[in-house]
Order: C-alpha cells, then sequence, then structure tokens
C-alpha cells in the first residue's frame, strides 16, 4: 500500500515471481498487480539468461503458468518444461487419467509429509501421450484426495440442501412456472461448483434431483490426481514428480514471505519502499532455506518452520537480584533444540548486547 500526492493511501497490489533452482531462491520479481501469472514467464526468462547466463532452463510451472505461447517460447530459445495440466480445460486431461491403469510407483516422502504422524504416499505413472515427443505422467495424491474429497462432500451437502429445499418449493406449489423453476436451479448448481455433481429435471410439475450420471463420475475420478507434461527424454517418473513437487517448496516460500517478516497490508509512501519490503522477506526466505539445508545435512528430518518452533523453549531470562541489578541468562534447550542448535553451528546461546545511544539505528 502506498500513498499518493495528496497524502492519502491508495491501495496498489504486486505481483511477486520467485525463482528456485535445486531449492534455493536465486531471483525475485515485483510485477503490477493487474499482470496474468502466464504474462511473467517471457520476461523471467529472458532476466534469467541476461542476468545468470544460462544456456539451458528446465522451466517448472503450475497450470497458471501453461500457455501455448509460453511453451511456444521455451521451446523457441531451447529451454525445457515441466508443467501440470488444467485438469478441467481439455478433456484430454481426463483421458490420460483414465487411461492411468498400469503399476504405479511410489515416490519418496518429501519433508513435510515425512512430519506428519501418518505419512501420505505419492504414486506415479506413465501414461501414452497424444502428441509425439510429449511425455505424459499422472501423479496420484493421498494428501490431495482426501482434501479435494472433503471440499467436494462439503460442497455437496450444501446443494443438496438448496436442492431439497426447492423441491419442497414446488411440491408445495409455490413455485409452478417451468421456466421459473428452471432458473432457480440454475441458479443453485451455479454455486458451490454445483453443476459437477448434479442434474435435475421437472416433469408433470414433479421437481427431482440427482447425481449427474457424466460429471459426478469424472470429479471423483479426478480426485486426488493431477497430470505433468513435460518434453524433457531422460526424466524419470519419480524425478519429473519430485521437480514438479518443488513448487510447493514456492508455496512454502511464500507463507514465509508473509509469516517470517509480517508482509500485511501496510503503508509505504513510495514504490521504491514495496519493493525493498519484499526485498527483505525474501532475504529472510533465504535464511530459512539456508537453515533447512543445514538441518537435511546433518540428517535432522525438519522443515526451517519446524525447527524455529522447537527453539522457541530457548529463552532469555533476565532475573532481578533485589538489589536494583539483573542477571540476563539463557535456559537450557530441550534435547530436540540442542540438536538443531548443533546442525546449524550455534554453540554460543547468549544473546548480543544491544545497541545504546548513539549505537541505535533509527
Amino acid at each position: 500500500m502506498t500513498h499518493s500526492r495528496d497524502g492519502k493511501p491508495r491501495n496498489r497490489q504486486v505481483l511477486v515471481g520467485l525463482v528456485m533452482i535445486d531449492g534455493w531462491p536465486i531471483a525475485h520479481h515485483v510485477f503490477a498487480g493487474n499482470w496474468r501469472d502466464a504474462k511473467t514467464v517471457p520476461q523471467v526468462l529472458r532476466d534469467l539468461e541476461q542476468r545468470f547466463g544460462l544456456g539451458r532452463i528446465v522451466f517448472v510451472g503450475d497450470r497458471g503458468m501453461v500457455t501455448s505461447h509460453n511453451l511456444d517460447d521455451l521451446r523457441e530459445h531451447g529451454h525445457g518444461y515441466i508443467v501440470g495440466r488444467n485438469r478441467r480445460r481439455s478433456g484430454e486431461v481426463f483421458d490420460y487419467i483414465q487411461s492411468a491403469t498400469g503399476p504405479w510407483i511410489e515416490c519418496p516422502a518429501g519433508i513435510t509429509a515425512r512430519e506428519k504422524a501418518s505419512s501420505p504416499k505419492t504414486m506415479v505413472q506413465e501414461v501414452t501421450s497424444n502428441q509425439p515427443g510429449v511425455r505424459v505422467f499422472v501423479v496420484h495424491s493421498d494428501e490431495r484426495l482426501a482434501y479435494e474429497r472433503a471440499q467436494r462432500i462439503k460442497a455437496m451437502e450444501r446443494v443438496r440442501a438448496r436442492l431439497e429445499k426447492l423441491e419442497r418449493r414446488v411440491a408445495k406449489g409455490q413455485i409452478k412456472a417451468a421456466e421459473k423453476i428452471g432458473a432457480a436451479a440454475a441458479r443453485i448448481l451455479g454455486r458451490n461448483h454445483g453443476h459437477r455433481y448434479y442434474d435435475w429435471s421437472c416433469e408433470d410439475g414433479v421437481f427431482r434431483f440427482f447425481e449427474h450420471p457424466v460429471h459426478f463420475a469424472r470429479e471423483q475420478a479426478y480426485e486426488g490426481k493431477y497430470v505433468i507434461q513435460t518434453e524433457e527424454p531422460g526424466l524419470s517418473a519419480l524425478d519429473a514428480v519430485r521437480l514438479y513437487k518443488d513448487l510447493t517448496d514456492v508455496e512454502r516460500a511464500f507463507a514465509n514471505l508473509k509469516d517470517v517478516i509480517d508482509m500485511r497490508p501496510i503503508y509505504h509512501r513510495t514504490d521504491a519502499r514495496v519493493e525493498a519490503h519484499i526485498f527483505v522477506a525474501a532475504l529472510a526466505f533465504l535464511l530459512h532455506r539456508a537453515i533447512e539445508k543445514k538441518l537435511k545435512a546433518a540428517r535432522l528430518d525438519l522443515s526451517a518452520t519446524e525447527a524455529l518452533s522447537i527453539l522457541k523453549s530457548v529463552r532469555v531470562v533476565d532475573i532481578d537480584l533485589g538489589d536494583g541489578t539483573t542477571k540476563r541468562s539463557v535456559t537450557t534447550p530441550t534435547p530436540r533444540a540442542a540438536a538443531v542448535l548443533r546442525a546449524l553451528g550455534i554453540a554460543n546461546r547468549a544473546p548480543p548486547t544491544p545497541p545504546i545511544g548513539s549505537q541505535t539505528l533509527m
């Protein structure tokens, strides 16, 4: 949020792009808030080519980045890609999911999955593509299945309740005209994705609804599944999933950008300060990632977020000695906190002396 010349605050949205390689954030970009995600891809690619001298890039992006223009641009410049396909925009994707009848390969669990009491499984299999040179992988995720099924059941309950109410109104004669009944049903099915689950009929003044014979079965088939596309010939199914799932690191990165350095709506007087705020947040995430790398090297199966939570058990305590003086000490860390400190190479737990007087930075 910035201020206009008259001093009044004005809302300014920005689009933040984060580039990660091998788990490390190497660059970030700030775009105008009205840009679409897909529009940012060519500019970021040119920046990576010029700033880092990268000869060939394998771009990994989600379905919001996938456009025919972007894929053509990648091919034209000799780059590769691994992208997720939008499930509902193409019947081809549904056909790929339906064709996944072969053996599944179980993927190794990631850090955040291993932190859970029961680690959800992810499985993959390659299916025959409709395009020469294009490879397609169908992925099944237990975690995604549980989430999407719960969301679907919740949505169906809401839609069903409204359809039952409409059914009672028609039965009582409160609404009789066929066109009004149809309009009411259409409004109900237009909310909570109701058209994906239900269909209806009205014959001889009797309204009834039922599970859609085509759409509902398709929604159930989609649950827990996603499709990855690439043209990399030497990529294994497991590597394709691992690289694509690195996008979740970017999602975690944005969570860290908001949480480590709080990025709530804040008043900035210039656009440059907005960019500076985001830059500091990006540095904070880089520190987060460095912590995670050290934890992994020490064979501690923890995310940086979990490790920092564990370190909250270490506290600085000021003890009043009763004669007007205080003594500062640090509590003994728990065994898990001590292991994290060792992994990070922190032996001295004493807090730094805060600056005083003219040493304080304003």
